[in-house]
C-alpha cells in the first residue's frame, strides 16, 4: 500500500508540479525556447543584454549571463518575427511628364535584419518603410514619360529599391524585392476619352480592312472576267476556222453534203413549228390550198 501510495503521489506530483516548476523557471529566465524564424531580445534597465535567434532550447544564464535572472523583475523579453513579409501599396498618385495623373501599385518584401535597431532606432519601422517606399515612388517616378511608365517597369522597380534600401537598413528592416505591378490612369474622364479613341480606331481599322478586302475581291473578279473574255474571244475566233475546215472535209463527198443539208433543212423546219401541207402527186397546188383553207375554217364536230 505504501508503494502504491508513493507511486500515485509521484505521478500526480510530476503531472501537476513539473509543469508548474518549468513555468516558474521559464518566467524567471532560467531557460527559454525559440521557435523557427523568431528571436528573443532581453532588455535589462533599458539596455539590450543579449539576443537569441537560434531555434531550440537555451539555458539563459549560460547563453547570456547571470544578469538575465534580473530581467523578469527589472526588464522584459521582446519576441520578434524574422519571417519574410510582403506589402502591396495600391494606386500611388504620380504625374507623368505630360501631366497625366497616373496611379502606380508597388509590391515589396521586407524582413527584420537587425532586431536591436528594429526595436530602438524607429518606433514604427513598418509604417516608416511604407511611407518611405511611397515617397520614393512618387519622387522618383514623377515627371517620367508616359511610355516609360507603361513599359519600363523593371527599371522603375530597381530605382525605387536602390533609394529605399539604405534607409531601411539603418532601421533594422531589410527591404527585399520591389516590383511595380500596376500602372493605370486615375482620371475617369481621361479613361473614357481613351476608350472612345480606341473604339474609333478599331472602327477605322475594321473599315480599312473591309475596304481592302472589297478592293482585292474586285481586282480578282475583274482579272477573272478579263481572262474569261480573252478566252471567249479566242474561242469565237477559232470557231469559224474549225467550222470551215469541217465543211471543207464534208464537201469533198457530194452525197454527204446533200444528206447534211437535207438534215439541216429538216431540223429548221421542225424547229420553226410551221404548218406542212401535203399534196397528192399530179394534183394542182391551188386546189390543194383551197381544200386546206376550207378544212381549217370548218369547226370540229362536237360530241353528244
Amino acid at each position: 500500500m505504501n508503494f502504491f501510495a508513493g507511486a500515485a503521489l509521484s505521478f500526480f506530483g510530476l503531472l501537476i508540479g513539473l509543469p508548474i516548476l518549468l513555468g516558474i523557471l521559464k518566467y524567471l529566465c532560467w531557460f527559454t525556447t525559440v521557435n523557427e524564424c523568431r528571436c528573443k531580445v532581453f532588455v535589462l534597465f533599458g539596455k539590450v543584454i543579449g539576443v537569441i535567434s537560434e531555434p531550440g532550447l537555451h539555458i539563459t544564464p549560460f547563453a547570456i549571463g547571470p544578469s538575465v535572472l534580473l530581467v523578469p523583475f527589472f526588464g522584459k523579453v521582446r519576441t520578434l518575427d524574422l519571417r519574410l513579409d510582403q506589402r502591396y501599396l495600391r494606386s500611388r498618385a504620380v504625374n507623368s511628364e505630360e501631366g497625366t495623373p497616373v496611379g502606380i501599385g508597388v509590391w515589396y518584401e521586407m524582413r527584420v535584419s537587425d532586431p536591436v535597431a528594429y526595436l530602438f532606432e524607429n518606433t514604427d519601422p513598418e509604417g516608416s518603410l511604407m511611407a518611405n517606399v511611397t515617397n520614393t515612388t512618387v519622387r522618383s517616378l514623377s515627371n517620367m514619360p508616359l511610355d516609360s511608365m507603361m513599359q519600363n517597369r523593371h527599371h522603375m522597380s530597381r530605382e525605387v529599391r536602390s533609394e529605399v534600401s539604405p534607409k531601411s537598413e539603418s532601421w533594422g528592416y531589410s527591404l527585399g524585392s520591389v516590383y511595380i505591378r500596376k500602372v493605370h490612369f486615375r482620371d475617369a474622364a481621361m479613361i473614357h476619352q481613351i476608350e472612345q479613341k480606341v473604339v474609333n480606331r478599331l472602327r477605322q481599322v475594321t473599315s480599312a480592312i473591309r475596304q481592302a478586302g472589297d478592293n482585292q475581291v474586285d481586282i480578282i473578279k475583274s482579272r477573272a472576267e478579263r481572262e474569261a473574255s480573252i478566252e471567249f474571244a479566242k474561242a469565237q475566233a477559232v470557231r469559224p476556222r474549225l467550222v470551215g475546215e469541217a465543211l471543207r472535209e464534208i464537201g469533198r463527198d457530194p452525197e454527204v453534203v446533200d444528206t447534211l443539208f437535207n438534215v439541216l433543212e429538216t431540223q429548221e423546219m421542225v424547229a420553226g413549228n410551221g404548218e406542212i401541207v401535203l399534196m397528192p402527186p399530179g394534183g394542182s397546188m391551188l386546189s390543194a390550198l383551197e381544200a386546206h383553207r376550207d378544212a381549217a375554217r370548218t369547226p370540229p364536230p362536237t360530241g353528244r
